[in-house]
């Protein structure tokens, strides 16, 4: 003997067969839409903020937003709202281009990882987040200019006034190291 739900529930059932299916697609879909994009997420988040905690709230709205925009949105959509809720929290226009020094050698040293971290921290909140887009998450410039809604001969001014400001933080933080 076969059961069949239609002759007991009737069409309504299929239905609500059809809604439950089509919930647990839209789930499985932004799972994979937060799997394949948080570490990325929090990764700018954290690098902006400084602090976990405010990195995962970041990430969590910035989650909260995409989806109530887009039930399966993809990963521009994702960005979208991040930079959104980053400027909530900073204010994202492109500052004064850092001043032309002479390039501080670094004498062919390596960097340390922690010396970079702490340099980027330092850097105006704009020039940071292009900079973390462009040079770290390897975003194109075009990308970035239509991302954040800044011109891209302007990003690029940005990126190269980024890039400045460190080469000059890291040189300071040479010099001010004792010799080993």
């Amino acid at each position: 003997m076969s059961l069949n739900v239609r002759e007991l529930f009737g069409d309504s059932s299929s239905q609500i067969v059809a809604v439950k299916l089509e919930e647990r697609s839209i789930e499985q879909a932004q799972r994979d839409v937060y799997e394949s994009h948080r570490h990325r997420i929090f990764s700018l988040a954290y690098h902006m903020t400084g602090n976990e905690l405010h990195a995962e709230q970041v990430l969590t709205d910035s989650f909260i937003q995409a989806f109530a925009a887009d039930p399966r949105p993809d990963g521009e959509a994702v960005d979208r709202a991040l930079i959104t809720q980053l400027r909530a929290h900073f204010p994202l226009t492109p500052s004064e281009p850092a001043p032309v020094i002479a390039s501080a050698p670094m004498n062919g040293k390596n960097i340390r990882r922690t010396d970079l971290e702490e340099a980027i921290q330092d850097l105006p909140p704009t020039e940071r987040l292009l900079f973390l887009l462009r040079d770290v998450e390897g975003y194109s410039s075009e990308a970035i200019s239509r991302l954040v809604d800044i011109p891209q001969p302007q990003v690029n001014r940005a990126l190269f006034s980024a890039r400045i400001r460190l080469r000059s933080i890291l040189a300071d933080m040479e010099t001010r190291r004792p010799a080993a």
